[in-house]
């Protein structure tokens, strides 16, 4: 499956333009992470992970994760893609296997915190993240009453499987989303509509 079909895909099970700007934020920040992690070859099997990880999300919220396989599944992808997707739900959805891959393991740590660092960045006067610091994350991080629906436990679980200390995941994290900032704003007005750039950086 290319891309265009990808987004087809999701789009169909996930109307709300919030959902879509979410999956393909995560998809350009698991890019990013391929790269960072020398698996620069595999950087378009990232991306395709992160672009289908909440694909049955908009539709079954209640039974996110296992209606995804079927879906996947029909739609041509194998076992391990699958384990993939449904490995970010870990400790969350019943179904969900725990993550394996280091692919996984910085789906499973970003998919939370990349909603986060989008939340903090729709509070700065430049809605942007190129001028914030490290310091200023770590406050909205530490501030359970902020974006209260990004799991802190998520994130710090998913820097332990890392192997990572909370700070570098949270320095990694907002480097990725600066440096793709840019061009998911192009991703976001091409597949959303130019109305849509409010929801997630």
């Amino acid at each position: 499956m290319n891309r265009d079909q990808a987004i087809s895909l999701l789009k169909h099970y996930n109307t709300q333009a919030f959902h879509i700007q979410h999956a393909l934020t995560v998809e350009q920040v698991m890019g990013w992470f391929a790269q960072d992690q020398g698996y620069g070859d595999e950087q378009a099997h990232w991306e395709m992970v992160g672009l289908l990880h909440d694909i049955d999300f908009g539709s079954y919220p209640d039974q996110h994760c296992a209606v995804a396989p079927g879906i996947l599944k029909d739609a041509g992808f194998d076992e391990n893609f699958i384990h993939s997707v449904t490995s970010h739900g870990y400790g969350i959805c019943t179904s969900s296997p725990k993550p394996e891959h280091q692919m996984e393991k910085v789906l499973y740590a970003v998919d939370e915190l990349t909603g986060l660092i989008g939340a903090a960045a729709l509070m700065r006067p430049s809605k942007s993240v190129q001028d914030m610091e490290l310091k200023s994350l770590k406050k909205k991080f530490k501030d359970k009453s902020f974006a209260a629906g990004c799991s802190r436990d998520t994130i710090s679980e998913g820097a332990q499987m890392l192997g990572w200390t909370l700070d570098e995941l949270l320095d990694k994290a907002l480097q990725a989303m600066k440096d793709i900032e840019a061009e998911l704003r192009r991703q976001i007005q091409n597949v959303c509509g130019p109305a849509s750039q409010s929801g997630e950086h």
